[in-house]
Protein backbone atom coordinates (compact mmCIF):
# COMPACT_ATOMS: atom_id res chain seq x y z
CA UNK A 1 0.00 0.00 0.00
CA UNK A 2 2.89 2.34 0.80
CA UNK A 3 4.16 1.94 -2.76
CA UNK A 4 0.81 2.96 -4.24
CA UNK A 5 0.62 5.93 -1.85
CA UNK A 6 3.92 7.22 -3.20
CA UNK A 7 2.62 6.80 -6.73
CA UNK A 8 -0.30 9.10 -5.91
CA UNK A 9 1.99 11.70 -4.34
CA UNK A 10 4.29 11.68 -7.34
CA UNK A 11 1.33 12.35 -9.63
CA UNK A 12 0.35 15.35 -7.50
CA UNK A 13 3.88 16.69 -7.96
CA UNK A 14 3.58 16.09 -11.71
CA UNK A 15 0.19 17.84 -11.80
CA UNK A 16 1.63 20.91 -10.07
CA UNK A 17 4.50 21.30 -12.53
CA UNK A 18 2.31 20.49 -15.53
CA UNK A 19 0.01 23.32 -14.42
CA UNK A 20 2.94 25.75 -14.21
CA UNK A 21 4.07 24.52 -17.61
CA UNK A 22 0.62 25.36 -18.95
CA UNK A 23 0.92 28.90 -17.61
CA UNK A 24 4.28 29.32 -19.35
CA UNK A 25 2.92 27.88 -22.59
CA UNK A 26 0.09 30.41 -22.47
CA UNK A 27 2.57 33.24 -22.02
CA UNK A 28 5.02 32.00 -24.68
CA UNK A 29 2.34 31.20 -27.27
CA UNK A 30 1.90 34.92 -27.94
CA UNK A 31 5.22 34.82 -29.80
CA UNK A 32 6.15 31.20 -30.54
CA UNK A 33 4.29 28.60 -32.58
CA UNK A 34 3.22 25.25 -31.15
CA UNK A 35 6.04 23.48 -33.04
CA UNK A 36 8.63 25.80 -31.54
CA UNK A 37 7.26 25.27 -28.04
CA UNK A 38 7.36 21.49 -28.50
CA UNK A 39 11.01 21.78 -29.55
CA UNK A 40 12.12 24.06 -26.71
CA UNK A 41 10.11 22.10 -24.16
CA UNK A 42 11.94 18.93 -25.16
CA UNK A 43 15.38 20.44 -25.77
CA UNK A 44 15.70 21.79 -22.24
CA UNK A 45 14.62 18.44 -20.85
CA UNK A 46 17.12 16.62 -23.04
CA UNK A 47 19.96 18.83 -21.78
CA UNK A 48 18.99 18.20 -18.15
CA UNK A 49 18.66 14.45 -18.54
CA UNK A 50 21.83 14.14 -20.64
CA UNK A 51 23.80 16.06 -18.00
CA UNK A 52 22.42 13.77 -15.31
CA UNK A 53 23.43 10.70 -17.32
CA UNK A 54 26.98 11.97 -17.96
CA UNK A 55 27.63 13.18 -14.40
CA UNK A 56 26.47 9.88 -12.89
CA UNK A 57 28.08 7.69 -15.54
CA UNK A 58 24.78 6.01 -16.38
CA UNK A 59 24.08 3.79 -19.35
CA UNK A 60 21.40 4.50 -21.94
CA UNK A 61 21.44 0.90 -23.09
CA UNK A 62 18.06 -0.74 -22.68
CA UNK A 63 16.58 -4.14 -23.38
CA UNK A 64 13.26 -2.42 -24.06
CA UNK A 65 14.36 -0.19 -26.93
CA UNK A 66 11.31 -0.93 -29.09
CA UNK A 67 8.97 -0.14 -26.20
CA UNK A 68 10.90 3.07 -25.45
CA UNK A 69 10.69 4.16 -29.08
CA UNK A 70 7.02 3.26 -29.28
CA UNK A 71 6.27 5.27 -26.14
CA UNK A 72 8.36 8.23 -27.36
CA UNK A 73 7.01 8.37 -30.92
CA UNK A 74 3.39 8.03 -29.82
CA UNK A 75 4.02 10.63 -27.12
CA UNK A 76 5.52 13.04 -29.65
CA UNK A 77 2.60 12.64 -32.05
CA UNK A 78 0.17 13.13 -29.19
CA UNK A 79 1.94 16.30 -28.04
CA UNK A 80 2.06 17.78 -31.55
CA UNK A 81 -1.67 17.14 -31.95
CA UNK A 82 -2.35 18.64 -28.54
CA UNK A 83 -0.33 21.77 -29.29
CA UNK A 84 -2.07 22.10 -32.66
CA UNK A 85 -5.45 21.81 -30.94
CA UNK A 86 -4.42 24.52 -28.47
CA UNK A 87 -3.39 26.82 -31.33
CA UNK A 88 -6.66 26.34 -33.23
CA UNK A 89 -9.27 25.79 -30.51
CA UNK A 90 -10.27 27.63 -27.35
CA UNK A 91 -7.89 26.48 -24.63
CA UNK A 92 -10.73 24.99 -22.59
CA UNK A 93 -11.80 22.80 -25.50
CA UNK A 94 -8.28 21.58 -26.27
CA UNK A 95 -7.50 20.68 -22.65
CA UNK A 96 -10.77 18.82 -22.17
CA UNK A 97 -10.24 16.78 -25.33
CA UNK A 98 -6.71 15.87 -24.25
CA UNK A 99 -7.95 14.82 -20.81
CA UNK A 100 -9.76 11.85 -22.31
CA UNK A 101 -6.43 10.02 -21.82
CA UNK A 102 -7.37 8.29 -18.52
CA UNK A 103 -10.54 6.97 -20.12
CA UNK A 104 -8.51 5.59 -23.02
CA UNK A 105 -6.02 4.09 -20.58
CA UNK A 106 -8.80 2.36 -18.66
CA UNK A 107 -10.12 0.82 -21.87
CA UNK A 108 -6.63 -0.33 -22.94
CA UNK A 109 -5.89 -1.90 -19.55
CA UNK A 110 -9.20 -3.71 -19.59
CA UNK A 111 -9.24 -4.95 -23.19
CA UNK A 112 -5.66 -5.24 -24.42
CA UNK A 113 -3.77 -6.01 -21.22
CA UNK A 114 -6.44 -8.21 -19.63
CA UNK A 115 -6.42 -6.18 -16.41
CA UNK A 116 -9.81 -5.87 -14.74
CA UNK A 117 -9.97 -2.60 -12.82
CA UNK A 118 -12.34 -2.15 -9.92
CA UNK A 119 -15.65 -0.69 -11.03
CA UNK A 120 -15.32 2.17 -8.57
CA UNK A 121 -12.01 3.20 -10.18
CA UNK A 122 -13.66 3.41 -13.59
CA UNK A 123 -16.48 5.41 -12.04
CA UNK A 124 -13.90 7.76 -10.48
CA UNK A 125 -12.19 8.38 -13.84
CA UNK A 126 -15.47 8.96 -15.66
CA UNK A 127 -16.62 11.27 -12.87
CA UNK A 128 -13.36 13.16 -13.12
CA UNK A 129 -13.78 13.66 -16.85
CA UNK A 130 -17.34 14.90 -16.34
CA UNK A 131 -15.99 17.36 -13.80
CA UNK A 132 -13.36 18.56 -16.27
CA UNK A 133 -15.98 19.05 -18.99
CA UNK A 134 -18.24 20.87 -16.52
CA UNK A 135 -15.39 23.10 -15.38
CA UNK A 136 -14.15 24.06 -18.83
CA UNK A 137 -17.50 24.03 -20.66
CA UNK A 138 -16.03 23.15 -24.08
CA UNK A 139 -17.77 23.65 -27.39
CA UNK A 140 -16.72 22.87 -30.98
CA UNK A 141 -17.90 24.80 -34.02
CA UNK A 142 -18.10 23.36 -37.50
CA UNK A 143 -14.92 25.07 -38.70
CA UNK A 144 -12.92 23.55 -35.82
CA UNK A 145 -13.75 19.89 -36.45
CA UNK A 146 -10.24 18.99 -37.70
CA UNK A 147 -8.50 20.53 -34.71
CA UNK A 148 -11.12 19.03 -32.42
CA UNK A 149 -10.58 15.57 -33.88
CA UNK A 150 -6.82 15.90 -33.47
CA UNK A 151 -7.27 17.12 -29.90
CA UNK A 152 -9.41 14.10 -29.08
CA UNK A 153 -6.92 11.77 -30.76
CA UNK A 154 -4.11 13.34 -28.72
CA UNK A 155 -5.94 12.31 -25.57
CA UNK A 156 -6.48 8.77 -26.80
CA UNK A 157 -2.82 8.43 -27.78
CA UNK A 158 -1.77 9.86 -24.42
CA UNK A 159 -3.73 7.09 -22.74
CA UNK A 160 -1.67 4.55 -24.70
CA UNK A 161 1.50 6.40 -23.71
CA UNK A 162 0.64 6.14 -20.01
CA UNK A 163 0.15 2.40 -20.36
CA UNK A 164 3.62 2.18 -21.94
CA UNK A 165 5.08 4.23 -19.06
CA UNK A 166 3.52 1.88 -16.50
CA UNK A 167 4.81 -1.19 -18.35
CA UNK A 168 8.35 0.20 -18.64
CA UNK A 169 8.43 1.15 -14.98
CA UNK A 170 7.30 -2.25 -13.81
CA UNK A 171 9.84 -3.88 -16.13
CA UNK A 172 12.57 -2.09 -14.19
CA UNK A 173 13.36 0.79 -16.55
CA UNK A 174 14.54 3.84 -14.55
CA UNK A 175 12.49 7.01 -14.84
CA UNK A 176 15.35 9.10 -16.26
CA UNK A 177 15.93 6.68 -19.15
CA UNK A 178 12.30 6.76 -20.23
CA UNK A 179 12.25 10.56 -20.08
CA UNK A 180 15.57 10.75 -21.97
CA UNK A 181 14.30 8.81 -24.97
CA UNK A 182 11.05 10.78 -24.97
CA UNK A 183 12.93 14.10 -24.85
CA UNK A 184 15.31 12.95 -27.59
CA UNK A 185 12.55 11.89 -29.97
CA UNK A 186 10.53 15.06 -29.32
CA UNK A 187 13.58 17.30 -29.82
CA UNK A 188 14.44 15.64 -33.13
CA UNK A 189 10.84 15.66 -34.25
CA UNK A 190 10.23 19.25 -33.18
CA UNK A 191 13.49 20.37 -34.82
CA UNK A 192 12.52 18.73 -38.09
CA UNK A 193 9.14 20.45 -37.90
CA UNK A 194 10.85 23.83 -37.40
CA UNK A 195 12.99 23.27 -40.50
CA UNK A 196 9.82 22.97 -42.57
CA UNK A 197 8.03 25.96 -41.02
CA UNK A 198 9.49 29.36 -40.15
CA UNK A 199 10.52 30.04 -36.57
CA UNK A 200 10.90 33.17 -34.48
CA UNK A 201 14.33 34.27 -33.23
CA UNK A 202 14.85 34.05 -29.48
CA UNK A 203 15.46 37.26 -27.56
CA UNK A 204 17.16 37.49 -24.18
CA UNK A 205 13.83 38.16 -22.46
CA UNK A 206 12.46 34.88 -23.84
CA UNK A 207 15.08 32.68 -22.20
CA UNK A 208 13.58 32.55 -18.67
CA UNK A 209 10.17 31.56 -20.03
CA UNK A 210 11.51 28.89 -22.39
CA UNK A 211 13.94 27.56 -19.78
CA UNK A 212 11.19 27.49 -17.17
CA UNK A 213 8.89 25.74 -19.62
CA UNK A 214 11.42 23.01 -20.29
CA UNK A 215 12.40 22.67 -16.62
CA UNK A 216 8.82 22.34 -15.39
CA UNK A 217 8.03 19.88 -18.16
CA UNK A 218 11.06 17.75 -17.27
CA UNK A 219 10.25 17.66 -13.55
CA UNK A 220 6.61 16.88 -14.33
CA UNK A 221 7.61 14.15 -16.78
CA UNK A 222 9.95 12.50 -14.27
CA UNK A 223 7.34 12.68 -11.53
CA UNK A 224 4.63 11.30 -13.81
CA UNK A 225 6.89 8.46 -14.95
CA UNK A 226 7.64 7.52 -11.34
CA UNK A 227 3.97 7.82 -10.44
CA UNK A 228 2.97 5.26 -13.07
CA UNK A 229 5.87 3.01 -12.06
CA UNK A 230 5.02 2.97 -8.34
CA UNK A 231 1.27 3.48 -8.34
CA UNK A 232 -1.93 1.99 -9.71
CA UNK A 233 -2.28 3.28 -13.31
CA UNK A 234 -5.97 4.07 -12.92
CA UNK A 235 -5.53 5.79 -9.55
CA UNK A 236 -2.69 7.86 -10.96
CA UNK A 237 -4.74 8.61 -14.08
CA UNK A 238 -7.59 9.90 -11.96
CA UNK A 239 -5.29 12.14 -9.94
CA UNK A 240 -3.96 13.64 -13.18
CA UNK A 241 -7.11 15.78 -13.23
CA UNK A 242 -5.53 17.81 -10.43
CA UNK A 243 -3.67 19.67 -13.18
CA UNK A 244 -6.94 21.22 -14.29
CA UNK A 245 -7.77 22.35 -10.76
CA UNK A 246 -4.34 23.95 -10.30
CA UNK A 247 -4.50 25.59 -13.73
CA UNK A 248 -7.85 27.13 -12.77
CA UNK A 249 -6.36 28.50 -9.56
CA UNK A 250 -3.34 29.93 -11.42
CA UNK A 251 -5.78 31.63 -13.79
CA UNK A 252 -7.41 33.37 -10.84
CA UNK A 253 -4.10 34.45 -9.33
CA UNK A 254 -2.36 35.58 -12.52
CA UNK A 255 -5.14 36.74 -14.84
CA UNK A 256 -7.98 37.44 -12.38
CA UNK A 257 -10.12 34.75 -14.01
CA UNK A 258 -12.87 34.55 -11.40
CA UNK A 259 -14.85 31.30 -11.35
CA UNK A 260 -18.58 30.96 -10.95
CA UNK A 261 -20.16 28.71 -8.34
CA UNK A 262 -20.86 25.96 -10.89
CA UNK A 263 -17.18 25.86 -11.81
CA UNK A 264 -16.18 25.61 -8.16
CA UNK A 265 -18.62 22.71 -7.96
CA UNK A 266 -16.82 21.13 -10.90
CA UNK A 267 -13.51 21.47 -9.05
CA UNK A 268 -15.06 19.71 -6.07
CA UNK A 269 -16.23 16.88 -8.36
CA UNK A 270 -12.72 16.48 -9.76
CA UNK A 271 -11.11 16.39 -6.33
CA UNK A 272 -13.75 13.92 -5.14
CA UNK A 273 -12.98 11.59 -8.04
CA UNK A 274 -9.33 11.53 -7.02
CA UNK A 275 -10.15 10.85 -3.37
CA UNK A 276 -12.59 8.14 -4.45
CA UNK A 277 -9.96 6.37 -6.55
CA UNK A 278 -7.31 6.49 -3.83
CA UNK A 279 -9.75 5.22 -1.19
CA UNK A 280 -10.91 2.39 -3.45
CA UNK A 281 -7.35 1.32 -4.12
CA UNK A 282 -6.41 1.47 -0.44
CA UNK A 283 -9.38 -0.69 0.58
CA UNK A 284 -8.57 -3.18 -2.18
CA UNK A 285 -5.00 -3.49 -0.93
CA UNK A 286 -6.16 -3.98 2.65
CA UNK A 287 -8.41 -6.83 1.55
CA UNK A 288 -5.60 -8.72 -0.19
Amino acid sequence: MKQFKWGSLWMLVAAFFFAIMGVLVKIASHKFSSAELVFYRSLVGLVFISSYVIINGLSLKTTYFKKQMSRSIIGFISMVMFFYAISELPLATAITLNYTSPLAMAAILTIALHEKPKRILLVAIITGFIGVAFLLKPSIHYGELLAGGLGLLSGLLAGLVYVHVAQLGRAGEPDWRTVFYFSLVCTLGGGAWMLIHHFNPIELKDLPILAGLGTCATIAQLAMTRAYRTGNPLVVGSLAYTTVVLASLFGILLWKEMLSMDRWLAIAIIISSGVMSVSANASAKNNT
